[in-house]
Order: C-alpha cells, then sequence, then structure tokens
C-alpha cells in the first residue's frame, strides 16, 4: 500500500483540510541557485496579488521579482536585474520582507541599508520611507528590518525591527514610529522580544502575532499592552522538534477561520495549528532538509490564496513550493 501523500486536518464544524504534501515548483530552477530571470537566490519573502501573481524578494539576488501566474519568468520590479548590490535609490542590499498594495506598489524591508524603500508600480528607482541607511536604535532608525504590512484602511505601516528586537508603527507617512512591542532588549521575558521576523496582524482581536524567531515560540501582542501571552512554543527559549514547539520560527499567518500557519525554519517544515490550539500539524516537509518534492530545506515565508493553497519560500533550495489544497 503506498503510504498517503496528502495530510488532512478536520476542524470541528468547520471544513476538511487537505493538503497534498507533494510540493509543486513554480518558481526557480530545482535547487540551484543563479541571476537570469529563471533563478533565485536564497528568497525570503513571498506574497501574492489579487490576480494571483506572485512577489519574491530574491534576497542574495538584491532584488524583487514578479511572476505571473503559472510563469517561470521573472520580472525584476525593484533592484537590479543583473543581482547587484547597493545603496543607491534603484538598489537594493538583501531585501526581505515585502508588502504589494492593491495598485502594485511595493514596501520593501532593505534589510542590509537598514530602510524601507517604496516603489511605485513600474518605477525604476525607489523612495526611501524610513531609515538612512545607518544602524541606530533611535524612533526613525532601523537595525536590520525584516517582516512589513501596511494597513490600507488607515495607511500605517509596520515594521518588524528584528535586530532592535522590537515591532514599529509609522503613522501619516511619518519617518519616526512608535515601539507598540519589544524595545527591551533580547529576552524571553513577556516584554521583550527574540529576532522577531514577522508577525500577523489579527484584526479580530486587534493584536499582533509574532514570529520570535530567537525565542523558537509565537506569541500574542494586544496593541497598546506591555506584554505579550504565549500562544505556541516555548516560554524559556528552548527550541524542540515536536508538536508544541519550534525551531527558530521565521513567518506566520492566519486563515480567514483563524487557523495558523508557521514557517517552523530549523526543522524544515510548515506547522498547521487549528484556531485557539498550541498542538501543530505538519502539512509540509518532513523535519528534515533535503530537496526532493516532499522536502523543505529552511523554509522562511509562506502565503495562501484564496483556496488555501499554500505557497512556500523554500529558502535554501531556491525555489517556491506549492502545497495544493483539496
Amino acid at each position: 500500500i503506498q503510504p498517503s501523500k496528502t495530510t488532512t486536518v478536520t476542524p470541528v464544524n468547520k471544513p476538511i483540510l487537505r493538503w497534498n504534501t507533494t510540493g509543486i515548483t513554480v518558481v526557480g530552477n530545482g535547487s540551484v541557485s543563479g541571476t537570469s530571470s529563471y533563478y533565485l537566490n536564497t528568497p525570503w519573502d513571498v506574497t501574492l496579488d489579487w490576480s494571483n501573481t506572485l512577489y519574491v524578494s530574491d534576497r542574495y539576488n538584491h532584488r524583487i521579482q514578479k511572476f505571473l501566474m503559472n510563469t517561470k519568468n521573472g520580472t525584476t520590479v525593484a533592484g537590479q536585474m543583473n543581482a547587484t548590490s547597493g545603496t543607491a535609490m534603484n538598489e537594493l542590499n538583501q531585501p526581505t520582507g515585502i508588502y504589494v498594495d492593491i495598485n502594485g506598489n511595493i514596501f520593501i524591508s532593505d534589510t542590509v541599508n537598514n530602510r524601507i524603500q517604496y516603489w511605485s508600480n513600474g518605477a525604476v528607482t525607489g523612495q526611501t520611507l524610513i531609515g538612512n541607511g545607518t544602524i541606530g536604535s533611535q524612533n526613525n532608525l532601523l537595525y536590520n528590518p525584516y517582516g512589513i504590512w501596511r494597513d490600507t484602511s488607515s495607511g500605517i505601516l509596520y515594521v518588524a525591527d528584528s535586530y532592535n528586537q522590537r515591532i514599529m508603527r509609522y503613522k501619516n507617512n511619518s519617518k519616526s514610529g512608535d515601539i507598540i512591542a519589544g524595545g527591551n532588549g533580547f529576552g524571553y521575558g513577556s516584554t521583550q522580544l527574540g529576532f522577531p521576523y514577522a508577525f500577523h496582524f489579527d484584526s479580530f482581536s486587534n493584536s499582533l502575532l509574532i514570529a520570535n524567531g530567537g525565542s523558537h515560540n509565537i506569541v500574542r501582542w494586544i496593541i497598546g499592552a506591555s506584554n505579550w501571552t504565549i500562544v505556541t512554543g516555548s516560554m524559556n527559549g528552548a527550541s524542540g522538534n515536536n508538536a508544541t514547539l519550534l525551531n527558530v520560527p521565521t513567518d506566520i499567518t492566519l486563515d480567514p477561520m483563524g487557523n495558523m500557519y508557521v514557517a517552523d525554519m530549523f526543522n524544515h517544515r510548515i506547522q498547521f495549528f487549528l484556531s485557539g490550539q498550541s498542538n501543530a500539524v505538519t502539512i509540509a516537509g518532513t523535519g528534515v532538509g533535503g530537496s526532493t518534492s516532499t522536502e523543505l530545506y529552511y523554509p522562511s515565508s509562506l502565503t495562501l490564496d484564496s483556496q488555501l493553497n499554500l505557497y512556500v519560500v523554500d529558502q535554501s533550495n531556491h525555489r517556491i513550493q506549492k502545497f495544493v489544497r483539496y
């Protein structure tokens, strides 16, 4: 009997959720890096727009690539097509987090340049929204920013200022932000964060779910609160590979039912948590790094389409994998 290729999760009074555990490579060429339009080099983040166009932060190629649906040939929409890095307005240096608005404008965490860049749709150069290219902990400076998200209703921009151990909020196009989570140094205390790489804004509870990579947990920080509460993972910084522990989580998202999806990077897997649960089911990856269609190698980011198909940045395999929901 052939083993099942599908992971099934049955929420109470909710639709059955199943994903094929054999991934389909939608971007990338095998597990080989490169600089041509068909290749990626250690990508970090992925997002989908309304037409299922994929945007990928092609990190070590220092560019943002756009892939039309069912197309593996990318177009460079920010940074340099030839994969050179730099500090000029038309250059990037290891971009990570990206947010694309409904008009195709892109907000980019230009990580090594310690700035947030904005590229309007079709532009050949960007503009700096936050930061000045230098490392700093003042409220108008950044230190290796990663995750980024914009509230379209208010125009407020949120940034995971990862190496400053904080989440920043920028109102009214201000270059100086407010600390809304962390900012008390690296640590495991409930007022501290540990390399927050990504976050998800939960509008139902007006809170941020934060992927605390260095603390190996997911925490909830209600906007306006002074501390977090644990969602899953260790409270004391311990990593692990069972159903309740994580090892350097780097991304998180929720589906419309409130179920949580986590990129558990150093465990080479994607973990699925039913709404309100702290025990996970692995829906992609095997827990061991590899390059076959059922394996992942340091997955860094994920996103869902409207059908809850799962797209994963398989970072060290230099590819984007799609896991189809049935």
